[in-house]
């Protein structure tokens, strides 16, 4: 096995940071794969002539920069792209209401769930058959489940029979499931080159070799996807088109046409990830309701109804709903019954739409917010939309300003975490505004950023 060596011939700074520059540009040029383990910190430093110090102090660097990872006993390894933000994500997603401000993590405003919740509880104690929500289920269970999912899915202008609807532990398992019942070990899977970060280690988790489709400045281009599948042949498209992570951009119905076409001429199957859809009160139609016999749409009420009612929605044409069906009852066996009773209790007596409603009215205002504060800046952003996508001016790197972000106790998330290869993202930064509960602490995280911008740029404001 060949043992990666960088290259640090007319590179500057200190000897750790020349260490992690190499490192990143190796990533990029796909030098190094995902899962690459690199050799130990001590046989580096011999082989470089500098001391383990310098090394130890470039592999802690790398790991902070999200380029690598450490496992106790095992060695040090190359990171699927994102895979420290998804880490963090999913083991800390609380919201204190103190220490850092906290825009790096994608949840809707808490709004007023719980007081709904509250009332929806004490009705349900009050009801007979409380012991078939702590059971498994049957037929007729099942049936209403499916119900549960055709209304929500009729929101987002998808329609579906029963036995195309499968429930789901939120989106993110949809999406899992999807790519578990779809593809195979070895198939080749097509992401926006800037995607949700999560997919990038399902795909590598499930064996999926995976190519970046090209964004412009609406979105997926038809055209770039139509000459992949030509050149490339790949069984799948994971996509998010509307209100894009992390890009906040709605494909047009001309795009989303296009799309479907080009998925029957190529025999492709669309996984269609429209989390935010409920969130715009005037969507375009989904690709599934243009290629409904191509597409696995899925939806998702943590966007809205609160992101602890695990509950999801996929709709796929048979056989790939069994498929999709038979990776979940893999993956969980069930969603949990009462979580799916309380969605269909919101969404008979329209405590969902009013949720709803109110996540559009916070989303807008906190966007207000957002263009008032940094009024000066390149800024992309949907009226409805859980964030922004903030372009760096002249000067400032997205890894400086990230970096100089969290000295002041902000936290963001760059570009290079949505990237399928560093080379390809761009400098900007995606800003969430919906984590943080205290719309004062927002406000102070805003102008924290836009007083870093105001000030000398780049990396020469970083200590490094």
């Amino acid at each position: 096995m060949t043992i990666w060596l960088p290259n640090l011939a007319g590179r500057e700074g200190p000897k750790y940071k020349q260490i992690v520059d190499a490192l990143e540009d190796d990533i990029a040029a796909g030098v190094l794969e995902p899962g690459t383990r690199l050799p130990p910190l001590r046989d580096l430093a011999f082989r470089l002539d500098l001391s383990a110090n310098t090394t130890s102090r470039a592999y802690a660097e790398a790991m902070r920069q999200g380029l690598l990872r450490g496992e106790v006993g095992r060695g040090t390894y190359v990171c699927v792209p994102g895979e420290q933000n998804a880490s963090i994500v999913a083991n800390d997603m609380t919201r204190p209401s103190g220490g850092s401000i906290d825009l790096s993590r994608n949840l809707p405003s808490p709004g007023l769930a719980a007081n709904h919740l509250a009332t929806t509880l004490r009705e349900l104690g009050g009801t007979a058959g409380l012991r078939a929500l702590l059971d498994y289920q049957g037929d007729a269970d099942l049936r209403a489940q499916a119900d549960v999912a055709i209304a929500w899915l009729a929101r987002t202008g998808v329609s579906a029979a029963p036995d195309e609807v499968v429930v789901t532990l939120g989106a993110q398992h949809g999406v899992f499931a999807a790519l578990m019942a779809l593809t195979r070990p070895g198939d080749l899977l097509l992401t926006e080159e800037l995607t949700y970060a999560p997919v990038h280690a399902m795909a590598a988790s499930l064996g999926l070799r995976r190519v970046a489709a090209p964004l412009d400045e609406g979105g997926l281009c038809p055209d770039r996807l139509d000459r992949l599948c030509a050149e490339r042949g790949p069984r799948a498209l994971y996509l998010t088109p509307t209100l894009q992570t992390p890009t906040t951009r709605t494909l047009d119905p001309a795009r989303r046409i296009a799309i479907a076409e080009i998925a029957r001429r190529h025999d492709l199957v669309v996984i269609e990830d429209d989390v935010f859809g409920v969130l715009r009160p005037d969507p375009p139609a989904p690709i599934a309701a243009l290629a409904p016999e191509r597409t696995a749409y899925v939806s998702s009420v943590s966007k809205t109804l609160g992101p602890g009612l695990r509950v999801g929605f996929v709709r796929a044409a048979e056989p790939h709903a069994a498929a999709i069906r038979d990776a979940v009852n893999l993956s969980c066996w069930m969603p949990p019954p009462l979580m799916t009773e309380i969605v269909a209790r919101w969404s008979a007596d329209r405590t969902a739409d009013r949720l709803i409603e109110q996540q559009r009215v916070i989303a807008a205002r906190r966007q207000t917010m957002a263009r008032t504060v940094l009024a000066d800046q390149d800024i992309q952003a949907d009226p409805n939309g859980l964030h922004l996508w903030l372009n760096m001016p002249q000067g400032w790197s997205a890894k400086a300003f990230r970096l100089e972000a969290g000295l002041r106790d902000v936290l963001v998330t760059e570009a290079a975490a949505f990237a399928l290869g560093r080379l390809a993202a761009p400098e900007a930064v995606r800003l969430s505004l919906g984590h943080e509960a205290d719309e004062d602490r927002l406000r102070t995280g805003l102008e924290r950023l836009a007083d870093i911008l105001r000030g000398p740029g780049g990396r020469q404001s970083l200590v490094l």
